[in-house]
């Protein structure tokens, strides 16, 4: 499956309300951004999927594949392009049964084992780190750059950093072959979405992506 996971915004909804969140997400993906992952640990049933059927109409308006952090049945539900699962979440194996062929399913992997069981379960991307300590309330586990390199050098998927990165400190990514990153607060939280996109598009351009897919 074709997908550009160059620039890889995943939301956070904390503090805003829906109008704003909207907004937000709208404005990155006109800046840039090259694929969404809609993670809403705090939102449950009716609530989750209306938010999610707003975000999908704003990602299918771009022409971006929209991804639905854990929640196989909230991407059935909307016809999202695909999930990602975490190591607490069902695995990949089950998420691509549900799902089926044609959907995306990506995977956080932070060892080398991990990443090579998600490739044998199917997964089509991973998202390895946390590069750096994050302002999200996901806890996080720091990922040394080696191991992000050594990943990327053992699997043939698309690998992703994530974790607390931003224009001024993802040169640390520079050679470790990674097809993109993921941010959250780097733009989420920026005071102009647009031009935060548009400088993280440039960087990420600017850093020697190994593996393009």
């Amino acid at each position: 499956m074709n997908f550009d996971c160059s620039l890889y915004l995943v939301t956070d909804s904390t503090g805003l309300d829906e109008r704003d969140f909207l907004r937000r997400v709208e404005e990155a993906c006109a800046a840039g951004v090259t694929l969404v992952q809609l993670r809403e640990k705090e939102r449950y049933g009716r609530e989750y999927l209306n938010l999610a059927m707003k975000v999908k109409e704003i990602t299918d308006k771009y022409n971006i594949p929209l991804i639905i952090d854990d929640r196989i049945d909230i991407a059935m539900a909307i016809d999202a392009a695909g999930v990602h699962v975490g190591q607490s979440d069902i695995n990949v194996r089950y998420a691509r049964k549900l799902l089926g062929e044609n959907k995306i399913v990506g995977a956080t992997t932070k060892t080398i084992e991990q990443a090579k069981e998600a490739v044998s379960e199917g997964a089509d991307y991973l998202g390895v780190g946390a590069i750096y300590p994050t302002t999200t309330k996901v806890t996080t586990v720091i990922t040394e750059v080696s191991t992000l390199s050594n990943i990327c050098e053992v699997v043939d998927i698309p690998v992703v950093a994530i974790g607390g990165l931003n224009e001024n400190n993802c040169d640390v990514l520079i050679g470790s072959k990674i097809s993109g990153i993921a941010v959250v607060s780097a733009i989420m939280k920026a005071k102009d979405i647009k031009e935060a996109t548009k400088r993280l598009k440039e960087k990420v351009n600017s850093i020697k992506i190994g593996k393009m897919y």
